[in-house]
């Protein structure tokens, strides 16, 4: 039987899963637009004589690099999604799996054991990152 709390806790886990994801695919599309934009300005900052001189001829270049630049991103997204596609077909197959469920269990019993530390006997809040550092400098010399 479900309460209202219950309910309204999914709701709400829901609506956070939905405002994290947002704010990842921003995160990212801000960092690759910025990073896209940074080199284009990089590369016509070094050939600035190239800019200087104008004409036909620098605007056919220009064309040509920035198809260049779109076939070479292309291909990295490429490579890198077949890559880790391939990377974790193998795990799958060398694993001998039928189903997620029969996967899980087979990495679950070869991969190492999370331990839970409920309640936490290390300090988990810190009042700024130089508390943060000091006490990550100090950790293993406490006793």
């Amino acid at each position: 039987m479900t309460t209202k709390t219950e309910v309204d806790k999914a709701e709400e886990d829901r609506k956070h899963r939905i405002r994290a994801a947002a704010f990842l695919g921003i995160v990212g599309g801000g960092s690759a637009l910025f990073g896209f934009s940074k080199t284009l300005s990089k590369a016509k900052r070094q050939d600035s004589k190239l800019l200087e001189k104008g004409g036909r001829e620098t605007l056919i270049l220009m064309d040509e690099g920035s198809a260049l630049a779109l076939r070479a991103l292309g291909y990295g997204t490429t490579y890198a999604v077949l890559g880790c596609g391939l990377f974790c077909f193998g795990i799958w197959k060398l694993s001998g799996a039928k189903d997620m469920t029969e996967f899980r269990s087979k990495m679950g019993s070869f991969l190492p054991k999370l331990t839970s530390n409920s309640p936490a006997t290390s300090r988990t809040e810190f009042e700024g990152l130089s508390d943060l550092m000091r006490y990550l400098s100090t950790w293993r010399t406490e006793s």
